[in-house]
């Protein structure tokens, strides 16, 4: 730090250079993420309210209520309006929670401070890894089907009198799959077990695909077992980061994760989130951005690009070399190749300025709300440039 401050004018242009290299959504390169360019009024909405603090709800009421509304709204989205939790900082802090909520309450029935066991499908997030290192968990994997879907019999197996709970994916990081939601919640109402659903990606996707018609297959509080849902809003929602979401089916799971706070300045205080001090801006973007595009100003984002998906999609198995691993069910797709190393072609795209994301064995593809159709076509004549290239 100088002793001098800089001019705002020379920090501005500062600020432009030493940012040069960061890649812009508009561009069309940021081809393999998960998140987005915010709604524009969102944006604006966001940055109107940076001083609310909801780790003191107390002085900020306004704000507080709010988040109430938000979390009955996406309650709502996700078939159960009654529904308690919190806007977090992602899907990391909302995974985290849902684990101490089940370890918290596993515990107090079993008088016991075994930490336990948790089972999940392959596909499943490193966020659980790291929910699960913090809490003194231990997270046990298991395969997938031959669908790149959790494979119930096998979470069968893998459960012993040290589980808590299950872990099912609505959107799977990889591929953007559902996993058998049904068949997992009769296997954890079977076994006493907590159910916790990661739907990051596809909570703000699957219900208005199945609005628009696609068959989706329930994977929200609908299916009686379930306990709690992972949210993102700053994914498919296109609300600011940071705004995650986790919800409960019923408060005595967010109780487990309740602690009192006595000293701050709206008074006794409950909090139920990883952080204290929490951004309400989030909170209040998230509230103004659901109100403003309502359900069916999500149906035409999601339409948008679930159209750009299958085209592309049908693009990819035009070109020799090339395969989709899946057909998509979201608005993911993964790209393998049938004789090239897919790492040598993801490197290859990468030096032409692709941002795409790569897995073991196959390229994702996220097709975004800022995604347009042109990108895709430079995209799909850069591929075909690769694949010759290497391939000879």
């Amino acid at each position: 730090m100088k002793e001098s401050g800089m001019s705002k004018k020379e920090l501005s242009k500062e600020l432009e250079k030493r940012l040069l290299d960061d890649l812009r959504y508009n561009s069309g390169k940021i081809i393999g993420s998960m998140c987005t360019s915010p709604n524009t009024f969102a944006k604006k909405v966001y940055a109107n309210f940076l001083e609310k603090n909801l780790g003191d709800p107390g002085l900020f009421p306004g704000a507080a209520q709010l988040e109430k509304e938000v979390i009955q709204m996406m309650g709502k989205l996700l078939s159960h309006p009654e529904a308690v939790g919190n806007i977090v900082t992602g899907g990391t802090e909302a995974n985290l929670l849902a684990l101490e909520a089940f370890r918290h309450r596993k515990m107090e029935c079993t008088s016991t401070s075994s930490h336990g066991e948790v089972v999940v499908p392959s596909s499943a997030h490193c966020s659980l890894d790291k929910a699960a290192r913090l809490l003194g968990l231990k997270i046990i994997k298991t395969p997938l089907t031959r669908k790149f879907k959790a494979d119930v019999e096998a979470m069968k197996q893998a459960i012993t009198s040290k589980t808590i709970a299950v872990v099912g994916i609505a959107g799977t990081t990889s591929l953007g799959l559902v996993d058998p939601i049904r068949e997992i919640s009769e296997l954890a109402m079977e076994n006493n077990l907590f159910f916790h659903v990661d739907a990051a990606f596809g909570g703000f996707v699957l219900p208005f695909l199945r609005e628009l018609g696609y068959k989706i297959p329930d994977f929200d509080f609908r299916v009686p077992g379930v306990s709690s849902i992972t949210i993102d809003p700053h994914k498919m929602g296109l609300a600011p980061i940071p705004s995650g979401g986790i919800l409960f089916r019923d408060s005595d799971s967010q109780k487990a994760i309740t602690w009192e706070v006595p000293y701050l300045a709206g008074g006794r205080t409950l909090q139920t989130t990883l952080t204290g001090t929490r951004s309400g801006s989030s909170v209040i973007a998230v509230w103004a951005l659901l109100q403003h595009l309502g359900r069916e100003g999500y149906r035409n984002i999601v339409r948008r690009c679930m159209t750009l998906t299958q085209k592309f999609a049908a693009d990819i198995r035009g070109i020799s070399g090339l395969d989709l691993v899946v057909e998509p069910v979201t608005n993911v797709v993964g790209i393998k190749s049938t004789n090239i190393q897919v790492e040598k072609i993801a490197m290859e795209l990468r030096k032409r300025g692709w941002a795409v994301s790569l897995f073991p064995n196959h390229m994702r593809i996220v097709v975004m709300p800022h995604v347009q159709r042109v990108h895709l076509e430079q995209l799909l004549r850069d591929l075909e440039l690769v694949v010759k290239e290497l391939g000879s």
